[in-house]
């Protein structure tokens, strides 16, 4: 029993309730069988395995988290190029309109 790491705790608290039940006269027993050793066991693995699963999950989508935020990033930049280029194009469109309504207003001056 000393071989496991809870079995000083065990053997202490045995010897405890040893001695205490001792004088009550009632023996003491802390037995744990095998099936229920083994149930222990597997229930703690299961929660093992489950907690790396959703550590693995969660550093999966932190990453899939920090690529967006990335995308995000350049898409904002990419919008705001595209803005301004619209701007620019609207503004020249404007100019080419003034100009080509100059130039038919001198046409109709022509035309008097």
């Amino acid at each position: 029993m000393s071989e496991l790491p809870w079995a000083p705790e065990v053997e202490e608290q045995n010897q405890t309730d040893q001695h205490g039940e001792q004088s009550a006269g009632e023996p003491s027993t802390v037995a744990l069988s095998v099936d229920d050793f083994s149930s222990l066991e597997d229930r703690i693995l299961r929660a093992v395995n489950i907690i790396r699963r959703e550590r693995m999950e969660r550093a999966a989508a932190d990453q899939r988290a920090a690529e967006a935020e990335s995308k995000l990033r350049d898409q904002n930049a990419a919008s705001e190029e595209l803005q301004k280029e619209i701007n620019t194009l609207r503004a020249e469109r404007d100019h080419i309109r003034q100009r080509v309504e100059k130039l038919l207003s001198q046409l109709d001056a022509l035309e008097l």
